[in-house]
């Protein structure tokens, strides 16, 4: 005998509602393939460019959308802009294969809520999406995020070093970043072994991640 649902047990386990947006239709059914196996996710609609995906995350409202960097006409960070102005409450995680400063910087600094690398495993992806809905500390080698890190906070930095740190989030080169600030690109780059060392990371990418991560938990005026 089958028992009726129990309405709020129902309300409480609602599934993650997402709009997934790539212009790769084979790599598009097979994410969303793989999502619909989850029973706490439900793909309520999908779109192959960045115009169809600000249509249908204002007609459909999602709680994430799944917003691939490189689109056809409207570029994915640009749509990511649009969505939120208009949603700010919709999740946006970008996708991508490239793990780059300009397009990490460009896609957060839009409203996007991480950058998520397409190398991910599947159950790796699937924590993301998850702990991203709950918007709980979360630290994985193939996200970016402005939500809080798992981890302990930045260690105290320089003056020097902070200011450095915030032309690197702006995804300028040693050599932009030693004009700058009237130093020379040698100075920068022992400057930036230094930061890479009191924040445990080991690349610009990550240096950035943190520098987002930061920035996105001191209290706004």
């Amino acid at each position: 005998m089958t028992r009726p649902a129990d309405p709020g047990a129902r309300a409480a386990k609602r599934p993650i509602r997402i709009l997934l947006v790539d212009d790769q239709r084979l790599f598009r059914q097979s994410l969303r393939h793989l999502l619909e196996e989850d029973p706490e996710i439900e793909v309520v609609g999908d779109a192959g460019d960045g115009q169809e995906a600000v249509v249908l995350a204002t007609e459909l409202t999602p709680d994430i959308v799944l917003l691939d960097v490189e689109l056809p006409g409207l570029s994915g960070p640009n749509a990511a802009r649009l969505i939120h102005e208009r949603l700010p409450k919709i999740k946006i995680l970008m996708l991508s294969v490239h793990d780059e400063d300009e397009r990490i910087r460009e896609s957060l600094s839009g409203g996007a809520i991480g950058y998520i690398i397409k190398d991910a495993d599947h159950r790796e992806f699937l924590r993301i999406i998850k702990r991203t809905m709950e918007e709980m500390p979360i630290t994985s080698p193939f996200l970016v995020t402005t939500l809080p890190q798992a981890a302990a906070p930045l260690p105290n930095l320089t003056a020097r070093e902070r200011e450095i740190l915030a032309h690197l989030s702006e995804a300028m080169s040693n050599k932009e970043i030693a004009q700058a600030m009237n130093l020379s690109p040698e100075t920068v780059k022992s400057h930036l072994q230094r930061i890479y060392t009191k924040l445990g990371v080991g690349s610009r990418s990550e240096a950035i991640r943190l520098f987002f991560q930061q920035s996105a938990k001191r209290p706004t005026a």
